[in-house]
């Protein structure tokens, strides 16, 4: 944990009232008013210290929230939270997932071979193959973050069989850095099995008829980097499987999108509509990476998707967060036509006009698909976002109920915190480069972006559990859990991430109960 002295105040204040859109714009941070709820965070407790040293004073969430105002943007103190080092993901399963994978497979060069026993502390190098629940009371969970001591690996022989979901991967893998380490496969060979993995999703796409269940499983365990963009068209929905009538439905509906902007973009600055294009204006230059959104046209073209699709959906408008949600279509569309070593510095400059045209076309009905999943999420009051909060509460309170209490006591609520995980999809809590490997895996996923994604949020949130039970204060726990140390992960902290989900997917598969239909 940073100690005090680092964590300065990153709060922004803007007493400003912004103006609304089609519906009341809520911030991404935070959740519109609720008395019943808010009502029983007003009260102020004494608390009493457990040791004779100087009394730490407490703070009440009325204190501080008459001291602050709305965190949308983090800003200047990124490097402070840079320092937070994140205790790595080490649940159980997974971790005898990584030590039968690390038998077989290298690790990143001048790490130590991961050896079973107490005490461990390296970071595993699973494959993204979700694990299988051991056998016995699946629901009987050890914490993800305590876990430090790895099961013998021929436990993973005596795993339940778990009847397979549709989207259920299978023999998935993750490309690791090797090492010339003798015990390890040398980097030719992951080299070899590398371009396998590519080999097979261009045969699977290049046939005449993509088999999308089989897409599916292959792009679970994450897609690489060149048929990227082709396969989330066809995860998404915006193309069809038969290769012949791809082109033709690229043109028609790109046609059709620029038909969009002809016929309303020019109402931007009508009465009825300037509320809704100033916020997206607004909004726009608040989003990350930053070298890519303060790129001119990069500008101009979420303002125009974004606007489009508020006025083909009125019954939401415009919201906060949907602006998140253009980026990692843009990025992965736009470095089809680029050489970037990393999403965040992606530079348009040099792409032709008309090559943008399309991908901006593209971007809008990609983002679009996954809209209507969960549009519910931003039509006025946000109900879809609050039942998924409560969903996430009552499966927390299952899987870790030392957590669950901690913040309960401490009167942390999880609209304070999850009200944007479920709103942004966890793109402010993660590097873009994560987003987009977690987004391989919704996408292969039913409902990814809505069922799966509360799993992922649960896994998420027990993975700090040692440092969320540290804090004994309110304020230093909220801000703790609004600025978690991601920063440093990359697409192995994902997986461990993904796997953890999956597992619980099954162990608590009939929890919450109001959630099946």
């Amino acid at each position: 944990m940073a100690s005090d002295g680092a964590r300065k105040q990153f709060w922004k204040r803007s007493n400003s009232k912004l103006p609304g859109s089609i519906q009341h714009v809520y911030g991404a941070q935070h959740p519109p008013f609720d008395p019943l709820l808010h009502g029983t965070l007003l009260k102020s407790t004494a608390k009493m210290p457990t040791t004779p040293v100087k009394a730490k004073r407490v703070s009440t969430f009325q204190e501080f929230e008459s001291n602050t105002s709305d965190a949308w943007d983090a800003g200047e103190d990124d490097d402070e939270l840079l320092a937070m080092a994140a205790e790595s993901l080490n649940s159980e399963v997974v971790m005898e997932t990584a030590n039968r994978v690390l038998r077989n497979h290298s690790q990143r060069q001048g790490r130590p071979t991961l050896q079973e026993g107490p005490g461990l502390q390296q970071k595993p190098r699973p494959e993204a193959e979700p694990p299988s629940p051991p056998s016995g009371d699946l629901r009987l969970v050890k914490s993800v973050s305590e876990s430090h001591t790895s099961c013998p690996a021929e436990s993973a022989s005596d795993a339940a069989p778990l009847q397979r979901s549709q989207s259920l991967p299978h023999a998935a893998t993750v490309t690791l850095g090797g090492t010339s380490d003798p015990s390890t496969l040398s980097s030719s060979a992951l080299s070899e099995r590398e371009a396998s993995r590519l080999d097979k999703f261009k045969q699977l796409l290049a046939g005449p008829n993509t088999d999308l269940e089989e897409l599916r499983k292959l792009s679970w365990s994450g897609i690489p980097k060149p048929v990227r963009p082709m396969t989330w068209k066809l995860l998404s929905g915006y193309l069809p499987a038969n290769v012949d009538r791809r082109p033709a439905t690229l043109q028609r509906k790109q046609k059709e999108y620029f038909a969009f902007i002809e016929h309303y973009y020019d109402s931007r600055n009508d009465e009825v509509h300037q509320d809704t294009y100033r916020q997206i204006h607004i909004d726009i230059p608040r989003m990350s990476p930053e070298a890519l959104i303060l790129q001119p046209k990069v500008t101009e073209i979420f303002e125009r998707i974004l606007f489009i699709w508020a006025i083909r959906h009125p019954a939401s408008g415009y919201v906060q967060g949907i602006n998140d949600l253009v980026t990692p279509f843009f990025v992965v569309f736009i470095c089809e036509y680029i050489e970037a070593e990393e999403v965040d510095t992606v530079d348009v400059s040099g792409v032709p006009a008309e090559v943008l045209r399309n991908i901006e076309a593209d971007t809008y009905w990609c983002m679009s698909k996954l809209l209507d999943g969960i549009q519910d999420n931003y039509t006025f009051a946000q109900p879809g976002i609050q039942m998924k909060v409560k969903m996430l509460e009552e499966l927390v309170s299952r899987i870790d109920e030392q957590v669950h209490r901690h913040l309960d006591q401490h009167e942390v609520r999880y609209l304070q915190f999850a009200f944007r995980w479920m709103n942004n999809l966890l793109m402010r809590e993660v590097p873009l480069r994560c987003t987009i490997r977690l987004w391989d895996t919704y996408q292969s996923e039913p409902e990814g972006f809505s069922h799966f994604h509360l799993y992922v949020c649960a896994a998420f949130l027990v993975r700090w559990r040692k440092e969320i039970l540290e804090e004994k204060d309110f304020q230093e726990l909220l801000l703790f859990l609004q600025n978690l140390p991601t920063a440093h992960w990359d697409d192995e902290d994902i997986s461990l991430l993904l796997a953890e989900a999956y597992r619980l997917k099954f162990a608590f598969a009939d929890a919450p109960n109001h959630y099946k239909k």
